[in-house]
């Protein structure tokens, strides 16, 4: 089916496209990618209510789509078949939707778009690329389960720039050098910062080992000479993360495998492909000196994939 509106969109035009989903208004699109995701926030949200019935401190959910508003009917009988609970939209006629990003005070923005993710991070807004993974892996339905990469994800690029320009050997020497001295803060930090915040709100119920947000540093980085920079960084911010694992270069989808999260970032293409051919979605955050190097593979998309 999504095939089939692909080639509508790109070959008969934008007044066909919106036709054809006028025509199939009854019909449910499928789930995409960040489905899991999105049931795994409502999931903690319905955990949150319980425990703060007066509290709006949850996670809020906002549809983003450059569809025309014709089309809601059908987003609309979407949600409401599948018992999703997203109350806004913003349907912007073929328009970006990047500029209304800041109004709604976003923390994370994902699209299959990736010229619209790039938009967003220069926007200064925390953006990834989402891609549906190769197979599908069961993931939990009570548990929220996010994993970032390091560098260029959390923290700045300055350690990617040192082994791009001068090797491995100086940027250990320059990790061991600056062990104390916290790295610069990367697009995702706000988000792991709004999670953070979340899972607070069960540890002071004594919920610590029940939370139902658990998250994950998973790094290429090797915890003996390069691993304490990266602890004492989040140490430094306020913040941790629920697992750290240090790869020292290891490939990362087995790993992801294991810990079956409903979405990890990372800055390379080469581990966004390795995660989702195991099974993880995963997604793609542009920025740092490795988009000069790889850029994800972009093709024309429909206004239903944003």
């Amino acid at each position: 089916r999504m095939e089939e509106e692909q080639k509508i969109y790109n070959e008969q035009g934008v007044e066909a496209y919106v036709k054809y989903q006028l025509d199939h208004e009854n019909e449910p699109f499928l789930p995409g990618a960040a489905f899991p995701f999105v049931k795994a926030l409502e999931a903690v949200n319905t955990q949150l209510r319980e425990l703060y019935p007066d509290s709006e401190e949850l996670f809020d959910i906002v549809l983003m789509t450059n569809n025309h508003a014709q089309v809601g009917v059908r987003l609309i009988n979407s949600i409401n078949h599948y018992d999703l609970f997203i109350e806004r939209f913003c349907m912007t006629g073929g328009n970006s939707p990047i500029c209304y990003l800041k109004a709604y005070h976003t923390n994370l923005y994902l699209s299959s778009d990736a010229e619209k993710v790039s938009g967003a991070i220069e926007e200064g807004i925390a953006a990834a690329t989402i891609f549906s993974p190769s197979k599908d892996l069961e993931v939990s339905e009570n548990q929220l389960r996010v994993a970032f990469d390091g560098d260029a994800v959390l923290f700045s690029d300055e350690s990617e720039q040192i082994v791009k320009a001068h090797g491995l050997d100086k940027f250990f020497e320059h990790e061991k050098a600056h062990e104390n001295k916290p790295l610069a803060q990367g697009p995702l930090k706000g988000f792991l910062e709004a999670l953070g915040k979340l899972q607070k709100k069960f540890y002071s119920k004594g919920l610590r080992m029940e939370c139902p947000i658990r998250t994950y540093l998973v790094t290429a980085r090797s915890a003996a000479s390069s691993g304490a920079r990266a602890l004492k960084t989040l140490r430094s911010w306020g913040l941790e993360t629920d697992e750290a694992l240090f790869l020292a270069g290891a490939p990362k989808g087995p790993l992801l495998k294991k810990i079956r999260p409903h979405i990890f970032f990372d800055d390379q293409m080469f581990h966004v492909e390795g995660a989702k051919e195991l099974g993880t979605v995963a997604a793609h955050v542009p920025y740092g000196i490795a988009q000069k190097h790889t850029r994800p593979p972009q093709e024309k998309q429909t206004p239903n994939s944003k």
